[in-house]
Parts: C-alpha cells; sequence; structure tokens
C-alpha cells in the first residue's frame, strides 16, 4: 500500500474543560433528508435560532470568542475529547491532496479498507466509539467530508456526485482499489452516491438513518403535518443562499445545532460530544461549508433520478434506529438495490453510532465479515 508521508496536527491539545449545556431534552421526533421540502419551513427555521441577524459588531465579538474557543488544529485526534481507551494510539490525523483538495482524514488498523463518511452536523468524531473495535479487523478511514473539520474548504463542489469524487480520490491516494464504505445521514446519501457512480470500487455498503437518498419521486408535500415540519425544516432553511442562514447560526451554534440533535430521537448526547460539534461549526467556513451540501440539493436530485435507474448490485446493509427512521431505511433501499439487509436498532435515534455503539458495531462486523474472509483469502493466493 502506497502511503503518503503523515502530517502531524498541532498538538495543542484539547482546549479548556467543555461547558455544561442545558438544551431542551425528551424531543422523540425524528431528522429526516430524503427530498425537497417546504420553503414555509424557512419561517419556522429562522424563529428557531434568533430572528433577525447579529450586528456587526455583535458578530465580530462572536467570531473572536469562536477562535478563543477552537485551538489551534481543533478537529484532529490529538484535540477530540473523551476519545476510548488507546484510540491515540491506534488513529492518527493524516492529510492527503488528493482530486484537488487536501482532506483530513483519521486512519487506523489492519486489514481490508472500510471508509467511514459523517453526518451532518458532525465530522470523522461520530464514529470514534465504534473505530477501535473495527480497527481490529479493518483498516478504518474516517474521513471528514468537503467543507467540513480539517478537509478543504472550497465554495463549491458539494453535489453527490462530486463529494463521491473527493472520497475515490482519497482511496487512490492511499493505495486502495476496492473497499467497503459505511455512511451516516448525509453521509448516507454520499455513500450512495460512491456505490452508484463508482460500482467497480465498492464490494460492501452500509448505510444509516436516511429514508433513502433525495429523489423527486420520494420527495414530501409542499405543506406537512407540524410534527413533520420540524423534522424537515432544517433542509430549506441550510439551502438558502447569500449567506444569510450563516447570518443567522454564526454566535448562535448551541442553539442551532442543538435543536438539530435534540429533536431527532433516542438518548440525548453528552455535553462533551455536543459541545465539540457546536465548537467545531462555529468556524465560519466550516459553517459555510456545512451548508454546501443542501445548497447543491437540486443537482444531487437530479443525479439520484439517473443513479436509480440502475440497482446497486454490491450487498447492502440499511440500518436504521427504532426512534428515528426505523425499517423506513431498508424499505426505500430496496428500491435502489438488490440486496439489501435490513437491521433497526432497538432504542437507538438518529445517531446510530453515537447512541447504540455496541448495536452499531455488531451489526457492522456481521455484514462485513465474508468482505474481511473474501480479502485475507486474496491476500494468501
Amino acid at each position: 500500500m502506497n502511503m503518503p508521508p503523515t502530517e502531524p496536527p498541532a498538538q495543542d491539545g484539547p482546549g479548556r474543560e467543555p461547558s455544561s449545556h442545558r438544551a431542551r431534552r425528551g424531543f422523540s421526533r425524528r431528522a429526516f433528508v430524503g427530498g425537497a421540502a417546504a420553503s414555509a419551513a424557512a419561517a419556522t427555521g429562522i424563529s428557531l435560532v434568533g430572528g433577525l441577524a447579529p450586528s456587526a459588531t455583535a458578530t465580530t465579538a462572536a467570531t473572536e470568542a469562536s477562535a478563543i474557543r477552537r485551538p489551534k488544529g481543533f478537529g484532529s485526534v490529538s484535540t477530540a475529547p473523551r476519545l476510548p481507551a488507546g484510540f491515540g494510539k491506534t488513529f492518527t490525523s493524516r492529510f492527503i491532496q488528493a482530486g484537488g483538495l487536501r482532506q483530513h482524514a483519521v486512519i487506523g488498523g489492519d486489514g481490508p479498507p472500510l471508509l467511514l463518511v459523517h453526518g451532518w452536523p458532525e465530522n470523522w468524531y461520530a464514529w470514534r466509539m465504534v473505530m477501535p473495535a473495527l480497527a481490529r479487523d479493518f483498516t478504518v478511514i474516517a474521513v471528514d467530508q468537503r467543507g467540513i473539520g480539517l478537509t478543504e474548504k472550497p465554495k463549491g463542489g458539494y453535489d453527490t456526485g462530486t463529494l463521491a469524487d473527493d472520497l475515490v480520490a482519497l482511496m487512490d491516494a492511499l493505495g486502495y482499489d476496492r473497499f467497503a464504505v459505511a455512511g451516516h445521514d448525509t453521509g448516507m446519501i454520499i455513500s450512495y452516491a460512491l456505490a452508484a457512480d463508482h460500482p467497480d470500487r465498492v464490494e460492501y455498503l452500509a448505510l444509516a438513518e436516511v429514508p433513502g437518498p433525495p429523489r423527486k419521486e420520494a420527495s414530501p408535500l409542499l405543506f406537512e403535518p407540524a410534527p413533520l415540519n420540524n423534522r424537515l425544516w432544517h433542509i430549506p432553511f441550510n439551502r438558502v443562499d447569500h449567506e444569510l442562514t450563516e447570518k443567522l447560526v454564526r454566535g448562535r451554534e448551541e442553539l442551532f445545532f442543538g435543536y438539530e440533535f435534540d429533536i431527532q430521537g433516542g438518548e440525548r448526547l453528552p455535553d462533551y460530544a455536543r459541545d465539540y460539534y457546536f465548537r467545531l461549526f462555529s468556524d465560519p467556513e466550516a459553517l459555510r461549508g456545512s451548508f454546501g451540501f443542501y445548497r447543491a440539493w437540486d443537482a444531487t436530485v437530479t443525479q439520484n433520478g439517473e443513479r436509480a435507474k440502475r440497482k446497486l448490485a454490491m450487498p447492502v446493509l440499511a440500518i436504521g434506529g427504532s426512534e428515528s427512521w426505523g425499517p423506513a431505511v431498508a424499505g426505500e433501499m430496496q428500491k435502489l438495490a438488490g440486496d439489501v439487509r435490513g437491521v433497526v436498532i432497538p432504542g437507538s435515534g438518529h445517531w446510530v453510532a453515537e447512541q447504540a455503539p455496541k448495536e452499531m458495531l455488531a451489526a457492522l462486523t456481521e455484514f462485513l465479515a465474508p468482505y474481511r474472509t473474501a480479502a485475507a483469502s486474496r491476500s494468501l493466493r
């Protein structure tokens, strides 16, 4: 395997201890990323993040405060809070120039390659609780998507075709021709595009917690009942252009992203993890980059219409949390793939790898066992 040299992140440490947050508790409603949503929900989004944009003085103060709260290199292994024991001995942050993009990935382990693709609003850290065990059987590559974390943040290229190409370039640079992929939330949509656009590269595909990639055929109605609107509102809000969304969210990351974490069902994420994500997206460029995926929604929907014309041939595992999308994940993927196995994780909401890591790990391990065995057999030839 041809590995590029490691570019070590700054070793400034995790900064001050995370503060305790007291955001809303007890929500059991679920997030949805399955189609075009109502523009009327944007009004709800504006009220949730505080109405008018902050003044120039307030924005400057918020930006300065955010810089203080983010140590240099924030987003690397060395700055991540409360990682599993021994994590740093197995995994390192690597920076790979691939496909014209400087990408950050956390890599470690031994065995056939397994690419992990995070969702929104997160980064590689979302997989931290399952990565050590997976690394016993696989070489784990947990990447930061374009525009997020420590990966480069260009202004364009956020349709899933381009995002999938980013990942192919990354795996090329790491020396991997074929590999397995697991994607969650927006990472699920990107991973579907990766498998559909590059079927010769993906051997096994695990998709979690989105009821299918967005397609015109799977779009909700223009006006939905309030409970469903609460799960949809962030999509049209995030799609708004002209920096309006950034202006409304900047300095209110805890309120905005805290609502998203709370409304998606299951056990509340711990304060240290929530604070980590709030700090991650308090970087103005990362905030803009995180909305890039949604602003390319029309292009992605069009691309998915073409992808749906040919079913995926590789084995697909569709994972849902019982307090979130449950069996709907497998139900939608059965329309797009020929070999789909569905798993519903009891008690879990949307954040399956963090709310139910043991169950998530068990599902992935069982599903990927044939991939691991076949790779071992090839290495003996």
